[in-house]
């Protein structure tokens, strides 16, 4: 581990502007730097560098952050790689924790499994290079696949003897333990007897994002039907399949190039691909699809692309796997190939050009896909039909964003021609429903919290009726202008004695005063933080520049930064007002904004439960009187808003 204290001194030495200036062509533009972005493809500068705050900010792709998060982004290095990298620019030496026993057993444990696995890796690829077996089967077999030996030696392909004990004599020659050796399967055990894992098949190292090998797949070249076709390591301290994407090492940068993730299912599909130089190819290897492996993906992009072969039984049975992907947030397509081939087999029949353009013009929607295959199987039966239309709406209801929500809505009422009105009154039922769910799982975790029973008040995400816009622009107004202070009073009723608020006292009080809270997940986590750190007197918004959370970092450069830079007009005798100079209606609009916006939602809310109570004959005094309440407090609002607008 690296020590907080050096941490700290290579923030602290590291210069923004230099370190990215050895990878972005930067010029001076005000107290800022500017260069051409390097992840998009654009011609007018839009990647700016601020080296007076530590931050960069690539408004052509969004991303941003501090001088770690750009190594890590543009280099793919993980975060103590990043910080050692800069170490070693600013000549700091670092000194790494001493770990306490447990610790130190359990990295001796993961360190012995990769260098027995590094060990493995070099000896399969020995064998079949150069012994006369090895040629004359394994290199034989990859051959006769079409695969070329430039891509064979990049992904390290093997081959382990058809002997018993081949692997076994030389690791124990090598002096490798029992218990690590048989932790990776690579030597096995039975009444006593050691053997080798892997006998007489060719060898897939999976390798990890930083190219560490942690496991190995291994195919028969027997067509004996007893015996497995693949095998794959077992989970152990350095593998866990869940979490595992093969291929990722070497399509990481490819990946985050491209913006797109092709997703096939085989070693050999991904081989196959690479060799058409389509290099932005992962393999889940048979396993389905998880939540891990998809945050694995979404580090480099938000796009994944999913390559099938034409058995629509083998897509439905994957559907429910691929909702996962949508609930992510990511953007999900769908490819399917011709009947009988799959990404190995397709990509031996035609050339590179026609490979990328088939998938290009074949990508559908994956919404779309799954509408479009359901509605084909219900052929007009009605029951089938409502059945189809749920489904839609149950995977529409798992995707965050909002807007693309109603964009699905839209397309989903046209496909299955059912109105919008409908389709929406389901989705906030679906809507509803997982939010219940959120909420019993979270209970169900932590036994001692109270179960909370959701009612209309709380179902908060809604289809056409959301507060991202309000709460964005309530933290921006917190972390551009804390400590600056405004009168409660119009100007022209100001006096010396006139009570004076600091902006972030006053929207933190009147948010947490009526106990909101922020919806948006991000922007929730970092106004709790705001929230919690600024009761601490050494508190600063500098520390969220580099902050731990890299979603809350990155927030926070979105909201310090803009696209566009104020000119000096003054000295042209042009003068512009300044938002920190009408801070008082900027802070009053933005409040009442965000709780007019909440009271209209509740106001509609109620309005539909009283319509519902009604339909059921029931008595609807209650949310009569409620619905009064909630009026007043609107007409409240409205008139505080009407005055901010007005000054």
């Amino acid at each position: 581990m690296i020590p907080p204290e050096k941490v700290e001194e290579i923030f602290s030495a590291a210069r923004i502007e230099e370190v990215i200036g050895e990878f972005v062509n930067l010029k001076k533009s005000g107290a800022s730097l500017k260069g051409l972005s390097p992840w998009t493809a654009e011609k007018t500068p839009s990647f700016m560098v601020s080296p007076a705050k530590g931050i960069y900010k690539d408004f052509s792709s969004g991303k941003g952050g501090n001088v770690v998060s750009f190594l890590m982004e543009h280099e793919q290095f993980s975060y103590p790689e990043a910080l050692r990298w800069l170490a070693e620019r600013y000549n700091i030496e670092i000194e790494e924790e001493k770990l306490s026993p447990e610790m130190e057993e359990a990295r001796n444990e993961r360190e012995s499994l990769y260098v027995i696995n590094e060990f493995a890796r070099n000896w399969f690829s020995e064998q079949m290079w150069e012994t006369e077996e090895g040629q004359n089967i394994g290199l034989s077999y990859f051959k006769e696949r079409g695969f070329n030996e430039s891509i064979l030696k990049k992904f390290q392909l093997g081959y382990n003897p058809d002997d018993f004990r081949a692997f076994t004599t030389v690791s124990k020659e090598k002096g490798y333990k029992d218990e690590y050796l048989l932790a990776t399967a690579l030597v096995k055990e039975k009444n006593g007897r050691q053997y080798d894992g892997y006998k007489g098949r060719v060898i897939f190292p999976i390798q990890n994002l930083s190219g560490r090998v942690i496991g190995f797949g291994g195919r028969t070249l027997k067509a004996d039907k007893n015996i497995p076709k693949y095998i794959n390591s077992p989970e152990n301290a350095i593998y866990d399949k869940s979490k595992t994407l093969y291929g990722i090492y070497f399509a990481k940068s490819a990946i985050a190039r491209e913006d797109n993730c092709y997703l096939v299912e085989g070693y050999t599909d991904v081989l196959a691909f690479y060799q058409k130089h389509i290099e932005n190819t992962v393999a889940s290897s048979g396993t389905a699809l998880t939540r891990d492996q998809i945050k694995i993906i979404q580090r480099y992009s938000q796009n994944i692309t999913l390559v099938y072969d034409g058995d629509p039984a083998g897509i439905k049975a994957s559907l429910r796997g691929i909702d996962l992907i949508l609930e992510e947030g990511m953007n999900v397509k769908i490819v399917l190939l011709p009947d009988g081939h799959d990404p190995d087999s397709f990509s031996k029949e035609h050339d590179r050009i026609e490979v990328k353009e088939y998938l290009e013009k074949s990508a559908r929607d994956f919404i779309v896909f799954k509408a479009d295959l359901l509605m084909k199987e219900a052929q007009g039966d009605p029951i089938k039909t409502n059945e189809v239309i749920h489904a839609m709406v149950d995977s529409i209801a798992l995707i965050p964003d909002t807007i693309l929500r109603s964009i699905y809505v839209a397309e989903c009422s046209k496909l299955m021609r059912v109105s919008e009105r409908a389709l929406i009154s389901e989705l906030n039922k679906a809507l509803r429903k997982h939010h219940r769910q959120k909420h019993r799982i979270r209970h169900e975790e932590e036994p001692e919290a109270p179960i909370i029973e959701t009612d209309f008040t709380e179902e908060k995400k809604f289809v056409e009726n959301t507060l991202d816009n309000q709460e964005y622009d309530l933290l921006r107004i917190m972390v551009n202008y804390p400590e600056l202070d405004f009168v409660m009073e119009d100007a022209m009723d100001e006096t010396e004695d006139s009570e004076r608020f600091k902006v972030l006292d006053f929207i933190l009080d009147e948010i947490e005063g009526d106990e909101l809270v922020f919806e948006t997940e991000s922007y929730r986590q970092l106004f709790e933080a705001i929230s919690s750190g600024y009761e601490n007197e050494e508190f600063s918004f500098d520390r969220f520049v580099n902050h731990e959370n890299q979603e809350i970092q990155s927030l926070y450069i979105d909201l310090i930064t803009s696209p566009h830079e104020l000119h000096d007009w003054e000295r042209r005798d042009i003068y512009v007002t300044l938002e920190e100079q009408r801070m008082r209606r900027a802070v009053l609009a933005s409040i009442y904004s965000y709780k007019s916006k909440r009271v209209d939602r509740m106001i509609k809310e109620n309005q539909q439960l009283m319509k519902d109570q009604e339909t059921l004959g029931a008595d609807v005094e209650e949310l009569l009187i409620r619905q009064i309440q909630l009026e007043g407090i609107k007409k409240e609002i409205n008139k505080n808003l009407g005055r901010t607008v007005i000054h």
